[in-house]
């Protein structure tokens, strides 16, 4: 089974990246070929400033590389260490119709908010597909809102096979359920865009004023809540806490008695203790910067060896060789 996936660096990486695609695809390097990616090409549709983008680059392979991907079992790669994913994407855009790219919920959300788009973003899902197809991916891991990406993938791939061959593998967006939408501080998915993030290796302080910020109903500590499965903190509770520990805090909130300060306050524990090993293994990587560079530089290796193949199988096909 071969898997596919990337992740953009356009921030400090939060809970909502790691639930919704970071650790699914650590998991599932267990069991194919994983190749992932950071994708700074997609980055420039919204990032313009360079420096960023290396400093978030680097950010996104320690954080990576921190939290259990393992390059013995996973290719990983800068996606513009990879020039073929360019030239694929313009054989894929000749066969790719507007009204496709026109009903992207991304396009569709940005031009509906009035908000400045660029040909990178409209043309965004086309680079995506030569993302996955690049690699003869079959499994896509990722979160609900980039289903359709992965939908007009397939549709692009299609369209092509049909007029060129049999080309492209059809790759199967792969998302976990529990884990597709994790809330932000707000309620509202967490998002960089939204300001409502809780990142994964933030500053203690810092971290702990953020947690203790969430958004509370004004209901006193005494009254049961027998919403108390809805409730924002209960909701984070349960991907960073075990599950006996979260169960716990949930039904003391539902049966009275518990102050929304004291559930912050665990919420913050459990999440600092969630990621305390990652936390150890992300300084021991950023003393040693030398071996994460190796471990990108020998992931596009990899991945240009597979890319070159079905790149010049695809011009063989429309006849550009």
């Amino acid at each position: 089974m071969r898997i596919l996936s990337g992740i953009q660096p356009s921030g400090a990486l939060h809970l909502g990246n790691y639930f919704g695609m970071m650790r699914p695809a650590i998991e599932l390097q267990e069991q194919g070929e994983a190749y992932y990616f950071i994708a700074d090409y997609h980055s420039m549709t919204s990032l313009f400033d360079a420096g960023a983008r290396r400093r978030h680059t680097q950010d996104v392979a320690l954080d990576f590389l921190a939290c259990g991907l393992d390059p013995a079992r996973a290719v990983f790669f800068r996606q513009s260490d990879v020039p073929e994913v360019c030239e694929l994407t313009w054989l894929l855009g000749t066969l790719t119709p507007m009204g496709l790219l026109e009903r992207c919920h991304s396009f569709k959300d940005k031009t509906a908010k009035g908000l400045p788009v660029n040909h990178g973003l409209f043309a965004y899902p086309v680079l995506m597909a030569a993302d996955i197809l690049l690699y003869d991916s079959q499994v896509v891991p990722v979160g609900r809102d980039q289903k359709q990406h992965v939908e007009v993938t397939r549709d692009i791939a299609i369209k092509f096979n049909e007029a060129y061959g049999a080309t492209f593998v059809l790759p199967e967006p792969r998302i976990r359920d529990a884990t597709a939408a994790v809330p932000g501080t707000d309620g509202q998915k967490m998002s960089k865009s939204y300001g409502n993030t809780i990142d994964i290796f933030g500053e203690e302080k810092a971290t702990r004023k953020r947690i203790m910020s969430l958004v509370m109903d004004s209901r006193t500590p005494q009254e049961p809540k027998p919403d108390a499965e809805g409730n924002l903190a209960v909701q984070l509770l349960k991907l960073v806490a075990p599950e006996a520990a979260a169960r716990e805090w949930e039904d003391r909130l539902r049966a009275g008695g518990l102050g929304y300060g004291d559930l912050k306050k665990a919420l913050f524990d459990h999440y600092w203790e969630h990621f305390r090993h990652a936390r150890a293994r992300r300084a021991e990587l950023e003393g040693n910067l030398d071996h994460v560079h190796d471990v990108l530089r020998q992931g596009a290796l990899c991945a240009r060896a597979v890319a070159r193949t079905v790149l010049d199988r695809a011009k063989q096909n429309c006849g550009l060789l």
